[in-house]
């Protein structure tokens, strides 16, 4: 690359996603060290793998920021078929069930979790698609019908592991950006209302059958208290974790609700302990990053020199996005308990290779940007 070229690199972006990785790091160690010292004896144990996973995500960050970002959309296809065969082969004897749950599948000595894979892949190849069809996205057959039997096919290989909550935000991710691509408003509304029919309808018979953990979790959200010790532990634990921590917190390593009290610390509830440990100062810091790293994300797709560049930023805006909207949801008792990670923070290497990936991709097209910079 040139000077030139060199200056117009979005280092908002670049230093916000790194404050944020920072973050994730230190706050993995806090949350995670009671929890490491009960089950693994190593109270190090989540902190060593966060930093080797944060140094692989930093490379392909760097690589990827150089790589021109036009490369990808030769690939969309091939990612699109590599991410759909490895979310069939997680549910064969290949996969690994951990927690009654067969998400991941383990090669040599690796974690490999292809959801995550499936949100790289569907970003690139969405972009890619719809900048090829943009000429026939007005249409229902060619708009709307390729990509929906897209999104069934998706939804029911995640729902299938079980994971309906991923299966949903890739759903949502994937109809974001057909929205973004151009599809007619009235297509959008109907997509719009018939998904929400389709959850309302889901949820109500979940509720209603009064089978599985589902049910539990509902009903727990509707009132944690009526079962404090199972259904409702996480989220009266979370909501014990936040309340506690006031305005500036208990202090970093000094959460109470850690110590073995609030399941997931270092995962799916990390946020509880940031605003135990940081308050609602820190707290508010962290929300304040995300949306940071969003607005740039935005800027980029608004100067993006063509349509796949401004769709692979407004991808990467609409899945932070929706995974931060859930994550705080869950965390503060807003939406109902489910595994959706915070970006960058929650512990989780697949994740955050993939995000940080995806952020190399959007600094390489910061730099061809129109008007980049500032």
């Amino acid at each position: 690359m040139d000077k030139e070229n060199r200056q117009r690199m979005d280092l908002t972006l670049l230093l916000t996603t790194i404050l944020l990785v920072a973050i994730g790091i230190i706050m993995v160690f806090s949350a995670s060290y009671s929890y490491a010292m009960s089950n693994m004896g190593d109270g190090l144990f989540f902190l060593i793998r966060v930093l080797q996973w944060a140094a692989v995500g930093l490379v392909l960050m760097i690589v990827f920021s150089q790589i021109n970002y036009q490369l990808w959309k030769k690939l969309a296809n091939l990612l699109l078929l590599a991410s759909l065969v490895l979310l069939i082969l997680v549910l064969t004897p290949i996969g690994t069930e951990i927690n009654f749950a067969q998400r991941w599948i383990h090669i040599y000595g690796l974690s490999l979790m292809p959801t995550e894979v499936a949100k790289f892949s569907l970003i690139i190849f969405m972009a890619a698609s719809l900048e090829r069809k943009k000429n026939q996205m007005q249409t229902f057959d060619q708009g709307v019908i390729p990509y929906l039997l897209l999104c069934g096919v998706v939804f029911l290989l995640v729902y299938k592991q079980p994971d309906f909550s991923t299966g949903l935000v890739l759903v949502f991710l994937m109809i974001i950006m057909m929205f973004i691509g151009g599809i007619r408003i009235s297509h959008f509304v109907f997509l719009s209302l018939a998904g929400l029919g389709a959850v309302g309808s889901f949820l109500a018979y979940v509720f209603l059958t009064g089978q599985g953990y589902k049910t539990r979790r509902l009903v727990a959200y509707l009132d944690p208290w009526a079962d404090p010790s199972d259904a409702g532990l996480q989220t009266i634990q979370s909501l014990l974790a936040i309340g506690s921590g006031g305005l500036s917190g208990k202090g970093i390593g000094r959460s109470i609700q850690k110590h073995l009290h609030l399941p997931e610390p270092h995962n799916d509830f990390i946020f509880s302990i940031i605003a135990e440990e940081l308050g609602f100062i820190g707290s508010a810091f962290v929300i304040v990053l995300f949306a940071l790293f969003i607005w740039r994300c935005t800027r980029i797709a608004m100067n993006a020199p063509d349509i796949f560049g401004c769709l692979v930023a407004s991808g990467v805006a609409t899945l932070v996005g929706i995974q931060v909207i859930i994550n705080i949801g869950v965390a503060t008792s807003l939406l109902p308990v489910t595994g959706i990670p915070l970006p960058f923070i929650s512990f989780g290497g697949n994740a955050l290779v993939v995000l940080m990936a995806l952020t190399g991709i959007l600094l390489n097209i910061s730099k061809r940007s129109i008007g980049a910079g500032g």
